[in-house]
């Protein structure tokens, strides 16, 4: 008898009709002899409702208090998929993240696991049960409830594969696997059969919403394949795997984008150590990411400094850096939210020269603007305006040919 860990995304249990259709789908996979974990998120658009109504009766709402509230979201969507299946005659039980034994640290808002045990999961799956988990949620060791930030329950599907030494990690969405593009900017963007950890990270990290970095990361960490697929359909999905495809291919699989993106540039700088970790430090401390960072040659012992946030984080990353502004000596701090990412990722770039000039020369003759540029050995990315993201993603998919090797 396998263990199978499907999760299914907040499209996929937007309203009773699609749940009962959800339900359906678990029921096929129960009667196939598995046993059957299923994680879900909370209904359609209920997250950011939640975030509406508690900005409705607080400017700054608790960030304990908000991710108790946040993580009733997935508590409904699990009961409801439980009552579902229990209405076709199938033993089901709801656990919250904290009934699964998913245990985090106390960052609320994008807590990390530190351990998942699964012994109540394990007792309910013994007893025959269908096991329906809320997603993108945990407790901490004072058994305060977190939430793992967006797509948590991505990582909390796979965090429960590698507890539970499942065979693999099924993801259910509204697409139909992962594409070589967004299907939406570039129709006639191919969906991948697979791809690798590596390439699937850097997608995901760029932009690629239909899985969640922390979920890839985990997954390769303990070689978890993740199969992508859709929840409205029987087509075959993508699956995410240590090793792609040896056959000759493309060395570009993908072209991500990201429109969360903003840049903030420190202005006139005094160039002597410890400037930087007087910059960064007290980001990291708040739990901001800062991406790329581009640090312009010191003339008279005067530089710039310029680095990117997620959009979402430039308000607060602007309260921390101003005041620091002061102590260091800078003249001035300005910040840009207008930019984005396009990306194009492939594991067989690194050894091969040609791949940058071709992307920067693509951009060039349709007269976008590169202002930023960062690199991995998989992935070159480059930062421009918002406005062209879409001009920039259907060129270079015509100029690297992905549309031949999808």
């Amino acid at each position: 008898m396998a263990l199978i860990v499907q999760k299914y995304g907040g499209s996929s249990v937007a309203d009773g009709e699609l749940i009962k259709s959800v339900a359906r789908r678990v029921a096929k996979a129960k009667d196939e002899g598995n046993q059957v974990i299923v994680v879900v998120s909370a209904m359609g658009d209920t997250t950011d409702e939640l975030i509406k109504l508690a900005h409705q009766v607080s400017e700054q709402p608790g960030e304990r208090e908000l991710d108790v509230l946040l993580s009733t979201g997935e508590v409904i969507s699990s009961t409801l998929l439980a009552m579902a299946l229990e209405n076709l005659g199938y033993e089901a039980v709801s656990l919250s993240g904290a009934q699964a034994g998913i245990q985090t640290d106390s960052s609320y808002s994008r807590a990390r696991i530190r351990r998942v045990d699964p012994k109540r999961v394990v007792n309910e799956l013994n007893k025959g049960n269908i096991v329906i988990i809320a997603g993108f949620q945990g407790v901490t060791a004072d058994m305060d409830v977190t939430t793992l930030g967006r797509g948590g329950s991505d990582t909390t599907a796979v965090a429960l594969a590698v507890a539970l030494n499942a065979r693999m990690c099924q993801i259910y969405t509204d697409v139909e696997g992962v594409y070589a593009a967004d299907p939406r900017l570039v129709p006639e963007a191919g969906k991948l059969k697979e791809v690798g950890y590596e390439e699937m990270l850097e997608l995901a990290s760029y932009g690629v919403k239909v899985m969640h970095p922390r979920a890839v990361e985990l997954a390769e960490l303990y070689n978890i394949p993740i199969l992508v697929a859709s929840s409205f359909s029987d087509s075959p999905g993508t699956i995410i795997c240590k090793e792609a495809s040896m056959e000759v291919r493309n060395k570009v699989r993908g072209i991500a984008h990201d429109t969360n993106v903003a840049k903030i540039t420190v202005v006139g700088v005094p160039d002597h150590p410890g400037i930087a970790a007087a910059i960064f430090e007290p980001l990291t401390r708040a739990s901001i990411s800062v991406d790329t960072i581009v640090q312009n040659a010191s003339v008279e012992n005067i530089t710039d400094l310029t680095f990117t946030v997620a959009r979402d984080d430039l308000v607060k990353a602007m309260s921390i850096v101003e005041p620091v502004i002061k102590s260091i000596g800078a003249k001035r701090c300005v910040a840009d939210s207008t930019l984005a990412k396009v990306s194009i990722v492939g594991t067989g770039m690194q050894n091969t020269p040609g791949y940058a000039a071709k992307m920067f020369r693509t951009l060039f003759k349709e007269g976008i603007n590169i202002q930023l540029i960062t690199t991995s050995e998989i992935r070159i990315t480059c930062i421009i305006s918002e406005d062209r993201v879409k001009d920039a993603t259907q060129a270079l998919h015509r100029a690297f040919e992905l549309e031949k090797f999808a």
